[in-house]
């Protein structure tokens, strides 16, 4: 007998063994997807991890159903890439599989009503809902929830359907259905006998008399000159014409139509055009890259803003495609980096394929496919992409390699894409490429200790000269009274000299809305969500207050809570406020504002791009947005509105990322002309890192903070490791807090750090405690911690009063 081990789309802690039919033994494969039942009638499409011939003890197996595919949806690579994440990052097999695999590859059974003719009905013993839905019934044979949802115009319809299957009108049946669909277009073509000259110029004359006839037959030959195939709405759009009159020729067997399957994804035919050369220090440094990956698997390329980093990208990509091998080129937003996508297209359009969450579920399927038969070279994505089932993966390039926004928060699994793309880029023996303008201190630090190999670009292609930075003091200019709102006198004169001089402005607030929050200023009440324990952010454009925690929006608030008072005033400022101000201030400029909020559509960030490229925009006001990947030559000038609030957040990471910031944000000035300029407003103008970004400075701000973290005990000198609880009742979470805090404290000791609650401690209605595990860098002793946790997580939520406790584990916490 064989038994095949199965992961399952779902959180459970173990693996399940089914059995599997003598007659489809020869064709379940490792990695292929299967129909299993779960209980007592659910199905799945659960992935084969092992195929063998040992039947387990604790169970009697149930029998495999069917198979989903002929071949293999992922490789056994994938496979023992989606075990360690789970390992490594305290999650379940089941949680990795349900991030990787694309939704319409991940299927499970849907509840299908039948009608039950076996026995005569009397309609008239049932209730109105009852009624219509067996009348439907009747008709139709079969109804699946939501169609049941829609004839009730109610999502509450469970009770009737209960009530139905007590009284025999109907009965019950799972159903697998496969969610995929090959995309079908109408091709127009021409009948063969008109393809010549001679037979064709009569049909003109003949439809003298059926003038729109006559216009879509000479849409239908432009459209065949110029792109080839006819797609028949593509026809009918050109012509101006009518179903009806395209069905007239085809009754007249002049024009046939063809239904074909279409790419949703095309890749294109065009060959790769290298059409630039490297600079000395590009050359020199890919010369170094070449000498590093002889030696270490993994190189960090610390390369300053503007030093050409994608160029010395496209050269290896174009190693590693000559070579056979498939790329994977992470970036850390895939929607922020449009400009990286069109030189890439430019020099590799028919091999490349861009992987991210704004695609439909039957593109992704299809992009998955090309990526597995290999037919796709090089993927461009965000993290999700290094879940693809690549089949010869030789280079894996991680831009801007700093980035917070490589590691996954939620849902599970919570996995870093730049450690994880190190361990998935091994099991093939692939090369990893770390670049980076201001790298983590992690990185650097593997670097300096000679786990990475470590290339440095620091200066700017053709020569250019860094930014020049100021610092302008608030204090100072508030003394004066030379503020203009949120202005310094020195931004101001500095926006107002660069617009005379036609070049373009870029400004920084790390706070998206108008206003931060609401006072009172009769008695400092300030309004807060209902569901977190946050202050609402008010954004004028909407005229509402937005929780940023849980995305609820709530009416502007006129009267206070607390007091009565109608007080209430918007303080501190966002980019709504700032963009607001400017037009202001400069009324003939073009002032654009890019946050969350103003490019929510899948190319509205793209949009905005372009029109800065295309210099339509003057000013450009944003978040975090404008920091990543972003390249203009005609900004000269970049302000930062509010360094305090970056410099102030309580986390032991918060000088690096302030640095990393405010480094990268300045790098986006005089990329072309070497003219660039960038102002910081600072109250506190002697914070240190304020003094190592001015001197562009990260050596020293390296040195500072590693000091800082090897005394403390902080990563990269550890590994930290959060345990966040979740409850809806404060008293409980608190209570579940102290117990598992109590068992871990004799095994960890110092290493231990709390549990507290967080600043916010409260979210979506979950109140929340946290502890802190700093573990040593020696990976068994990790493991030994990991298995103790896991066990102590079992017993904490099998105690009836810690049942409902939410445990969420996060490795290497970021």
């Amino acid at each position: 007998m064989m038994f095949a081990d199965v992961i399952l789309p779902l959180a459970l802690p173990r693996n399940y063994t089914y059995s599997i039919p003598p007659h489809m033994e020869h064709n379940v494969h490792v990695g292929s997807r299967v129909a299993v039942q779960l209980g007592k009638n659910k199905k799945y499409a659960a992935i084969v991890k092992n195929i063998h011939t040992q039947a387990p003890q604790a169970y009697k197996t149930k029998p495999i159903i069917d198979i989903l595919d002929k071949e293999p949806v992922v490789y056994p690579t994938q496979l023992k890439f989606w075990e360690w994440i789970a390992q490594y990052y305290m999650c379940t097999e089941g949680e990795v599989l349900n991030a990787a695999l694309p939704a319409h590859l991940k299927l499970s059974s849907e509840t299908v009503l039948l009608y039950n003719d076996s026995i005569e009905h009397d309609f008239s013993l049932l209730d109105d809902d009852e009624y219509m839905i067996a009348e439907a019934l009747n008709i139709r044979k079969e109804l699946r929830i939501d169609e049941v949802q829609l004839i009730l115009d109610k999502s509450e319809v469970y009770s009737v359907i209960k009530r139905l299957l007590e009284k025999r009108v109907l009965i019950i049946y799972e159903e697998l259905r496969e969610a995929y669909r090959e995309k079908k277009e109408n091709y127009v073509q021409l009948q063969p006998e008109f393809e010549s000259e001679e037979r064709l110029a009569p049909l003109f004359d003949e439809l003298s008399r059926a003038p729109k006839q006559l216009e879509l037959l000479l849409a239908y030959l432009h459209l065949v000159k110029t792109q080839g195939a006819v797609i028949q709405s593509e026809l009918l759009k050109k012509s101006g014409a009518s179903a009806a009159q395209l069905k007239g020729l085809v009754e007249k067997g002049i024009l046939w139509i063809e239904k074909r399957t279409v790419d949703r994804v095309p890749l294109g035919t065009i060959e790769s055009t290298i059409d630039f050369d490297l600079s000395p220090a590009q050359e020199k440094a890919l010369t170094e890259v070449h000498a590093c990956f002889t030696q270490k698997p993994v190189t960090l390329l610390h390369g300053v803003t503007s030093s050409g980093k994608t160029q010395v990208y496209v050269k290896l990509i174009e190693e590693a495609v000559q070579a056979g091998k498939q790329v994977l080129y992470l970036l850390p937003e895939i929607a922020l980096t449009a400009q990286i996508i069109r030189r890439l297209k430019k020099h590799f359009a028919g091999k490349i394929g861009i992987y991210h969450s704004r695609f439909s579920n039957n593109e992704r399927v299809e992009i998955w496919n090309k990526v597995k038969t290999g037919e796709i070279l090089i993927v461009l994505g965000a993290r999700s992409s290094l879940l693809l089932p690549f089949k010869d993966l030789g280079l894996v390039i991680l831009d801007e390699e700093h980035d917070p926004s490589y590691k996954q928060q939620d849902p599970a699994p919570r996995y870093h894409a730049r450690d994880a793309a190190i361990y998935y880029a091994s099991i093939f023996k692939a090369k990893v490429l770390l670049g980076s303008a201001t790298p983590s201190l992690e990185s650097y630090y593997n670097a300096t200790q000679g786990k990475f190999g470590l290339v440095k670009l620091m200066e700017r292609f053709g020569g250019i000269e860094m930014p020049a930075i100021e610092v302008a003091d608030l204090k100072k200019e508030h003394a004066l009274k030379t503020m203009q709102g949120n202005f310094s006198s020195q931004l101001t004169e500095a926006i107002q000299a660069t617009l005379d001089s036609g070049k373009q402005v870029i400004l920084f607030q790390n706070r998206r809305g108008y206003a931060p929050f609401l006072l009172c200023t009769t008695c400092g009440w300030i309004p807060q969500c209902l569901q977190c324990d946050v202050s609402l952010t008010y954004h004028r454009q909407h005229d509402k207050l937005h929780c940023h925690y849980c995305g609820t929006r709530y009416p502007y608030i006129h009267t206070c809570a607390a007091c009565g008072s109608q007080t209430l005033i918007p303080k501190s400022f966002g980019t709504e406020k700032i963009e607001d101000d400017l037009q202001q201030m400069f009324p003939s400029a073009r002032i654009a504002r890019m946050d969350v909020d103003s490019v929510r559509t899948k190319d509205s960030h793209n949009k905005m791009i372009q029109l800065l490229e295309e210099k339509e925009i003057d000013i450009l006001v944003g978040t975090q947005m404008v920091v990543k990947g972003l390249d203009f030559e005609n900004v000269t000038l970049v302000g930062i509105l509010s360094a305090d609030s970056i410099l102030s957040f309580p986390d032991f990471r918060v000088n690096e990322r302030a640095f990393q910031l405010m480094e990268q944000v300045s790098g986006r000035a005089g990329r072309r002309d070497g003219v660039g300029r960038v102002i910081i407003q600072a109250n506190n103008t002697k914070h240190p890192v304020l003094q190592f970004v001015a001197a562009h400075d990260y050596d020293g701000m390296y040195a500072a903070e590693i000091d800082e973290r090897e005394r403390f005990a902080y990563p990269p000198f550890v590994r930290v490791l959060k345990i966040t609880l979740k409850h809806k009742q404060e008293s409980t979470v608190n209570q579940a807090a102290q117990v598992l805090g109590s068992w871990l404290k004799p095994h960890l000791g110092a290493q231990l750090v709390g549990p507290a609650a967080p600043i916010v401690n409260k979210l979506r209605n979950y109140y929340l405690q946290e502890m802190l595990i700093k573990l040593p860098r020696d990976m068994k002793k990790i493991a030994q911690a990991k298995n103790l946790l896991r066990e102590y997580f079992i017993q904490l939520t099998a105690e009836k009063a810690f049942r409902a406790v939410l445990i969420v584990p996060d490795v290497d916490t970021v």
